[in-house]
């Protein structure tokens, strides 16, 4: 399948993936030296992240100077019995749909969030204490927050990620099956779904008619296999080489993507959590020059 070129965008991970196997947004450069970058590698969209200091009108312009346009962004929440806590996940919500809608980006990804102690951290991609109880509690917060969303006229996909609460395939039909369509979208993660030892593709085909945007990874699938047998922790596995530039592991990239239905127009989001390469601005010439294959 041939994807528009104005839906192919890029989650440039490669810059703030830590040492230890994290994600650190502190390790970040300058957003003009990335936007660079990535206009240089002939990728023409970016996962939406307005920065604490700018308005969406500011940021849309400075992404603009670079030729580059917004695409869909991520919000990530957590179980808590903590009511400001959950209070605070709200008005995270609230406030990056509002972003969305000021940036004319109709979709944004919605996600169980991680924490470094957690149980699914140390034991990930297994579906670890699963529990129905819990299960349900995922859903209902999911729903409350995709209603906060859809109020600011946006589409929250749901998107599954290893080291949560809802990382399986069996999760993730349960989460779809059980919060209305019109309510909540499906913004599946082809890597994460892999890694978990899930069929991403078929997902996709199962639930074709709610598939609004999707990320792209990809992995050694070996790698994954073997630790998940051999029960290493989240940031182990990472830092074993997990993940890799598309083209560059072993996933059915092309099976994933020419499962999406006919007449797609969402995004395909490509994403490298920790590249395989020497330098961050290497891996994003790479995605780079894989997306040039999918126009």
């Amino acid at each position: 399948m041939k994807i528009r070129q104005d839906r192919l965008a890029i989650n440039p991970l490669q810059w703030v993936a830590s040492a230890e196997g994290w994600i650190d947004p502190a390790l970040a450069p300058p957003l003009d030296r990335q936007l660079s970058v990535i206009r240089d590698a002939g990728i023409t969209a970016l996962h939406s992240a307005v920065p604490g200091d700018m308005t969406p009108e500011a940021y849309a312009a400075r992404l603009a100077d670079h030729g580059i346009a917004p695409a869909p962004g991520y919000i990530p929440v957590r179980l808590t019995e903590d009511a400001a806590a959950r209070q605070t996940y709200r008005d995270a919500a609230a406030r990056v749909a509002e972003q969305h809608a000021a940036l004319g980006v109709p979709v944004v990804f919605l996600a169980m969030g991680m924490a470094k102690d957690a149980e699914r951290v140390a034991r990930p991609a297994v579906g670890h204490a699963a529990r129905r109880d819990r299960l349900e509690e995922v859903r209902d917060l999911l729903a409350e927050i995709a209603g906060i969303i859809r109020a600011e006229g946006i589409t929250p996909a749901f998107h599954p990620h290893v080291g949560t609460w809802a990382e399986t395939e069996e999760e993730t039909r349960f989460i779809l099956d059980t919060v209305d369509a019109s309510l909540l979208a499906f913004g599946p993660d082809m890597g994460h779904l892999a890694w978990a030892g899930a069929d991403a593709a078929g997902l996709v085909r199962d639930y074709a008619d709610r598939v609004a945007s999707v990320h792209i990874k990809d992995l050694d699938l070996g790698l994954a296999a073997r630790a998940r047998e051999e029960a290493w922790d989240y940031r182990t596995t990472v830092r074993a080489g997990l993940w890799s530039e598309p083209g560059h592991g072993n996933a059915d990239i092309d099976g994933f993507v020419d499962a999406l239905p006919d007449g797609f127009d969402g995004w395909l989001i490509i994403e490298v959590d920790r590249g395989a390469r020497d330098t961050p601005e290497d891996s994003v010439r790479l995605c780079g020059e894989w997306a040039a294959a999918y126009v």
